[in-house]
């Protein structure tokens, strides 16, 4: 009999072709560190859509889409959000994507799991389709649920520097601008039409992967459709699961992924907290003679100065004390942080200590 590691192993880095929410029984307890869930919309469309001239809109009326009632559709969530949950290791988040046509739903019944509602992230479509009737706004947007397993869960995956890093150093919000998937991204049959009328932007997978999930981890998708999350996991150096029925979805999703590159290991490496970084005494530079007693360190502009003692003090004309400690007496400052305000002298040039204390840092790593 296979261990339940084995049997994992066995599913990583596969797609599972069934029903969703069976495979998603065949699956251990806590095993999964992300979900991405794209699950039906339920869109309760009626009959055609048509642009002003009566050509006929592109619209999604598959099978996998069509529920007989919004119970049906309520019981059907319930059932695979439970599977999910169990699934879900504690450390682990999920993300599920809808349009107004049910993400309210999906979100009640959520909450009445035991998830615990982390975020609802905004998708504003650069390019959405207009609305073609006139009656109504158009639809510009699609919003996603972020969620850890329960209110307990206090160690989820949350990258906040490298979604810093991606908003050019700035706070990452809760709206996304981002294009909808189109042009050469976009898989197309061999008449030139949409192979998956619901396919997502590896671009809004890539953000998503980067935030909650680690290098080597295990993304699960248990609606793979044409397998954007299994690409964009590969390329960024994740395992994954997906689940599928449509045995037309798994085949291009077999040959999307096939002719993905893992991106080179140093450039997945993720920016990270200076929290999350080893603490470095000063005293470490000297030690190391990296700093040699008696060295004078400056601020930026040569205004103050203070001595370096063997013991990783520093003196100044009045008290010595830490770097710190000095740092905000010259200054008459409440705090400082003496890492970046003293500087030492190479060759007339001014350096910042802190370039030294890196180095130890790559040292250590």
């Amino acid at each position: 009999m296979k261990s339940v590691d084995e049997s994992l192993m066995a599913k990583t880095n596969k797609i599972l072709c069934g029903d969703t929410v069976e495979e998603l029984r065949n699956l251990p307890d806590n095993c999964i560190d992300l979900i991405f869930a794209d699950p039906p919309y339920n869109l309760q469309l009626d009959q055609e859509l048509l642009r002003p001239n009566n050509s006929k809109v592109s619209a999604v009326d598959d099978e996998w889409d069509q529920f007989e009632s919004f119970e049906e559709y309520d019981n059907f969530s319930d059932l695979w959000l439970k599977e999910a949950k169990r699934v879900l290791k504690p450390t682990g988040s999920i993300w599920v994507i809808g349009s107004y046509h049910n993400i309210f739903r999906i979100g009640y019944i959520m909450q009445n799991l035991g998830f615990w509602i982390l975020n609802d992230v905004i998708w504003q479509k650069a390019n959405p389709m207009p609305n073609f009737r006139g009656k109504r706004f158009t639809n510009a947007h699609e919003t996603m649920i972020w969620a850890s397993k329960d209110k307990n869960s206090k160690k989820y995956t949350f990258n906040y520097e490298a979604m810093k890093s991606l908003n050019e150093n700035m706070q990452m919000r809760s709206d996304w601008f981002l294009p909808i998937c189109s042009g050469h991204e976009r898989l197309k049959n061999k008449s030139g039409k949409k192979v998956h009328p619901t396919q997502k932007p590896e671009g809004l997978l890539h953000r998503i992967i980067v935030s909650s999930s680690n290098q080597g981890e295990l993304v699960l998708d248990p609606f793979f459709g044409t397998g954007t999350t299994g690409a964009v996991a590969k390329r960024l150096g994740r395992k994954y699961i997906g689940i599928e029925k449509d045995k037309n979805y798994i085949k291009e999703a077999k040959n999307r992924i096939e002719k993905v590159s893992i991106y080179e290991n140093n450039a997945l490496t993720l920016t990270q907290s200076k929290k999350s970084e080893p603490r470095i005494p000063f005293g470490w530079l000297i030690e190391r003679k990296l700093i040699e007693p008696g060295t004078i360190l400056y601020d930026q502009k040569r205004k103050y100065s203070a001595k370096v003692r063997a013991d990783g003090s520093v003196v100044s004309e009045k008290n010595s004390g830490s770097i710190h400690q000095i740092g905000a007496e010259v200054q008459s400052a409440n705090a400082c942080n003496g890492w970046t305000f003293w500087h030492f002298d190479v060759e007339g040039e001014l350096k910042p200590i802190d370039i030294l204390r890196q180095k130890i840092r790559s040292e250590l790593n």
